[in-house]
């Protein structure tokens, strides 16, 4: 599989600029909170959304000022998330690194992702960035709603398949999609062109992350997520979801004895793990990430060929063949 580098290497110059813009817009006159951004910035991920929408506007049009801002304002806001969902999950841990709150504890951390949420915020009104701000807004309140639709959902156990569906795309495809509607209205295109890659990111992210939920089921991915994670967590992921669905009443009730009371137990945990494996629930789960998959390909072969239209693609199949 081609690696990450050889996707971003059309728009890596951008990138290396893009990331000079946005230590600069996370600056603070505050000692602590310089220090606290600081280390952030130094434990970055793979800068997977920001490629989408350098990559995305590239296929558009072109990329131009707006695109980093764009980029900056997605980062911004998604960091604002994510310091905000390690207080709420309780969560010492974020990449492998201590998280904000396990450093500095809640009080500061939900402070930090206050300040990173204003920046973006005001990093846009600065600029008349509105439309880039309407489609990060939507997705940061999508998110919010799909996070909140999870919870409610995991008090019974009683997540039917297009509930799941719903539910990864607000908590996942949303932000993903914005990312890429954003690449495409920074390039200067059209409302039809815009809707065209929203919807191309949201077929990517629903991708993603049934892939990522995949990876609960393997002992020996190396993800940096916990294997089982999610059965602890009690999240009703899909191959889970496709094994209540073959299951007798008698079959079901143990699941979800299991799911609710016994989640720290190795034993029903591996015997629950080796029920979905002996189901099918992984390999339809495989099937319905590929289906996605290809709606978001067929989307990309609409627009003009070339280099970005090309890593693009590669990045789709990288998202859903990854191994970690």
């Amino acid at each position: 599989m081609i690696s990450l580098q050889e996707i971003q290497a059309p728009v890596q110059e951008h990138i290396g600029v893009f990331e000079n813009k946005f230590r600069a817009s996370m600056k603070s006159s505050v000692p602590l909170l310089d220090k606290i951004t600081h280390y952030i910035i130094k434990r970055k991920g793979k800068q997977m959304r920001p490629l989408f929408v350098f990559l995305a506007a590239s296929v558009c049009g072109g990329i131009k000022e707006p695109t980093y801002r764009a980029a900056s304002l997605i980062e911004l806001l998604h960091t604002a998330t994510l310091v905000h969902d390690d207080v709420v999950d309780d969560s010492n841990l974020r990449r492998g690194f201590f998280s904000i709150n396990a450093l500095w504890k809640n009080k500061i951390a939900v402070l930090v992702g206050d300040y990173l949420l204003s920046r973006g915020l005001l990093f846009s009104l600065e600029n008349d960035d509105f439309e880039l701000l309407k489609i990060v807004s939507n997705a940061v309140r999508e998110m919010s709603e799909g996070e909140l639709l999870q919870i409610e959902k995991a008090r019974k156990l009683d997540i039917r398949e297009d509930i799941y569906f719903e539910i990864i795309r607000k908590k996942t495809a949303s932000l993903i999609a914005s990312c890429c509607a954003c690449g495409a209205s920074s390039s200067g295109s059209d409302m039809e062109t815009i809707e065209k890659m929203r919807l191309f990111g949201e077929y990517v992210g629903i991708a993603f992350q049934v892939k990522d939920d995949l990876f609960d089921y393997d002992s020996g991915n190396n993800t940096g997520k916990p294997h089982a994670i999610d059965i602890k967590d009690q999240k009703m992921t899909l191959p889970l979801i496709f094994l209540l669905n073959h299951s007798t009443i008698m079959e079901k009730r143990w699941i979800v004895n299991t799911v609710k009371n016994h989640n720290t137990d190795p034993k029903r945990i591996a015997q629950l793990i080796d029920k979905v494996n002996q189901s099918g629930g992984i390999a339809y789960s495989r099937e319905k990430m590929l289906v996605y998959r290809q709606k978001a390909l067929e989307i990309l072969k609409t627009f003009p060929e070339s280099i970005y239209r090309s890593s693009l693609e590669q990045l789709v199949i990288f998202t859903t063949e990854r191994n970690k």
